[in-house]
């Protein structure tokens, strides 16, 4: 079982907005290895049902923030395309 990450994706993204960044930088935006690497041992460790009631909130919490990473995204993607 490995640690749980000291940041969560929800602290790395709005430190990243925080940070005031351009439509291209918001499109450009992927987690960190670290995060991106314990949300794929917590995908496999939720198919061979394993994880425990936190580990379950903490994915449920982690495919939130990616759904609105990708809602931002998006939205980024149509500005950029007005503005050409």
């Amino acid at each position: 079982m490995s640690l749980a990450p000291s940041e969560t994706l929800f602290d790395e993204i709005t430190g990243f907005l925080a940070a005031g960044p351009s439509s291209a930088e918001i499109l450009a935006y992927r987690p960190s290895d670290m995060l991106d690497q314990h949300l794929h041992e917590l995908l496999d460790r939720n198919a061979e049902d394993e994880l425990s009631p936190a580990e379950e909130d903490e994915l449920n919490e982690f495919l939130r923030m990616n759904h609105l990473l990708k809602m931002i995204q998006a939205k980024a993607r149509l500005k950029l395309i007005d503005e050409t």
